[in-house]
């Protein structure tokens, strides 16, 4: 269990790893919105049509949060947590005396030595989102929690079971039993645009329902907080502890999203707050209805976002798509006939532009289905249908280190400044690489173009422009061949393989 949020530091947010495996889940039925916007009373004669919408535009949000706050509840989780008095920081400070007493004896041995268990509590926010008491919140409100209650903007305490919840999505759906219950109208996150209106609606810091207003600041956001399942709505409407599982809500009334993570420095509110999506929220709740759990579906390929320089490299007009740098063996990607080095521009005719954008295409589509994957390859676009499969839970650790030497000819103009030697059976021994073939990586000067692009001691080089380089002289005479423009070269390290692009030699 946590306090009730989720904030990112901004080193977490701009330290998303490079390189994602594309999988994923779900679907959902829609709900319509239960509130129509009134049209302005009135909107002054105005020169261009911005002007006009600005001023036709509402001066109050009352009618709105009216209709809204009956169907936001503050959630109070409480679990139980155990300690042992060994596992206590610093057992003989004044300081914990004051919050665990006389409990403790000298060097922090408890009399009874037994392990002490005391009460966890989390305060968050929910969502009615059935007339039946069905709550939309985050996992990480009810994470651990033995008891739950929602408090109502009409007075009432009632008691909350869990449903179902998704670690991935940062979602628990909750079921309450009670009479009158008001529900929100679920909108289309889809069809949110960009300086959109909004308003966040909960509980921030324990201080009692509370409405912010803002903007919609950016889509498709992801913090990298974790492994998990991301496309948030970025606002500025303030949120803070206590705002998660809240609602953001659109000028209609209907949600559009559930309110999930800050960033900050300061673990309070800056103006950047993400929101779930509520059309993922939607089909998460539908799963946990139906099933009690979330399936989702995966594609095998690992893959990383086309930059301006690998876009270059594979002579694309412009950066875009994810390039596949591996495709598990056996999965559905490989039946299909996708292929490293493969860019993937759609996914069912939606443009993929991201990492992120291809994990959350693959989540809407559900295991069992069929996709059209579109791909460049060798500068030709081609259509490829995949029948997608369910997400194993298996994963596989790589460890490895190492490497000899022999030099590259850092003296050649088109030389990328490292030592490299051939992957030998025992390397790759070393290395915890199977069936790799290429050039060992042994040292990397600093000052190298192959230490701007990220080349690291104990990588190997196993392809140039996707031709495999075996030898020194291989991978030579293919940076010659590309010295006007990037190259496109193929890392496997520690057993996962990553393209990199290494800028030409000003020399």
């Amino acid at each position: 269990m946590t306090d009730g949020h989720i904030t990112i530091s901004k080193r977490a947010a701009r330290g998303a790893i490079a390189v994602v495996a594309g999988l994923l889940l779900v679907t959902g039925a829609a709900w319509r919105g239960i509130a129509a916007e009134k049209p302005a009373a009135h909107a002054a004669t105005v020169a261009t049509p911005l002007q006009h919408a600005a001023a036709g535009s509402r001066d109050s949000y009352a009618d709105v949060v009216e209709v809204v706050a009956p169907t936001v509840v503050t959630i109070h989780a409480e679990g139980k947590a155990k300690y042992s008095p060994t596992q206590l920081p610093f057992p003989d400070d004044d300081f914990f005396g004051q919050f665990f007493g006389d409990q403790f004896g000298r060097r922090g041995q408890r009399r009874d030595a037994q392990p002490h268990t005391f009460k966890q509590r989390a305060l968050g926010s929910g969502v009615i989102v059935t007339t039946d008491g069905y709550i939309l919140t985050n996992y990480h409100v009810v994470d651990g929690a033995d008891d739950i209650k929602a408090d109502l903007t009409d007075g009432r305490t009632l008691t909350a079971k869990v449903v179902g919840t998704d670690k991935p999505s940062d979602l628990a759906l909750l079921k309450v039993s009670g009479s009158d219950l008001k529900a929100i109208g679920l909108g289309d996150s889809d069809h949110v645009r960009v300086g959109d209106v909004v308003l966040a609606v909960g509980n921030p810091l324990g201080v009692g329902e509370t409405v912010t207003m803002g903007i919609i600041s950016a889509k498709g956001r992801s913090t990298g907080a974790g492994d998990e399942y991301e496309d948030f709505l970025q606002t500025d409407a303030p949120i803070n502890h206590g705002n998660s599982g809240g609602a953001l809500v659109n000028t209609k009334g209907e949600l559009v999203g559930i309110n999930s993570q800050i960033l900050s420095n300061s673990d309070g509110n800056i103006g950047i707050g993400f929101a779930i999506p509520v059309n993922m929220a939607r089909s998460v709740m539908d799963q946990l209805r139906t099933k009690g759990k979330v399936t989702r579906a995966q594609l095998g390929v690992t893959v990383q976002t086309v930059s301006s320089d690998m876009a270059s490299s594979l002579g694309l007009k412009k950066p875009g798509g994810v390039i596949v740098s591996s495709v598990t063996a056996g999965s559905a990607a490989e039946r299909a006939g996708i292929r490293q080095g493969d860019v993937i521009t759609a996914f069912d005719g939606q443009p993929i532009h991201d990492m992120n954008a291809l994990r959350n295409r693959v989540a809407a589509s559900g295991p069992g289905s069929t996709a059209d994957v579109t791909v460049v390859r060798d500068g030709a676009e081609r259509h490829v249908s995949v029948k997608l499969e369910e997400l194993s839970a298996d994963k596989l650790a790589r460890n490895g280190s190492g490497g000899n030497s022999d030099a590259e000819g850092s003296d050649d103009k088109a030389a990328l400044g490292v030592a490299v030697e051939p992957l030998t059976p025992e390397l790759a021994s070393q290395l915890g690489i199977k069936n790799a073939r290429g050039l060992v990586v042994d040292n990397v000067s600093p000052d190298s173009r192959a230490a701007d692009a990220g080349i690291q001691q104990g990588d190997v080089i196993e392809s140039v422009n996707r031709q495999p380089v075996n030898t020194i002289n291989d991978l030579r005479a293919a940076i010659r061949k590309t010295a006007d423009r990037p190259a496109l070269l193929l890392i496997n390290r520690k057993g996962s393989e990553v393209f990199v692009t290494v800028r030409p030699s000003n020399g």
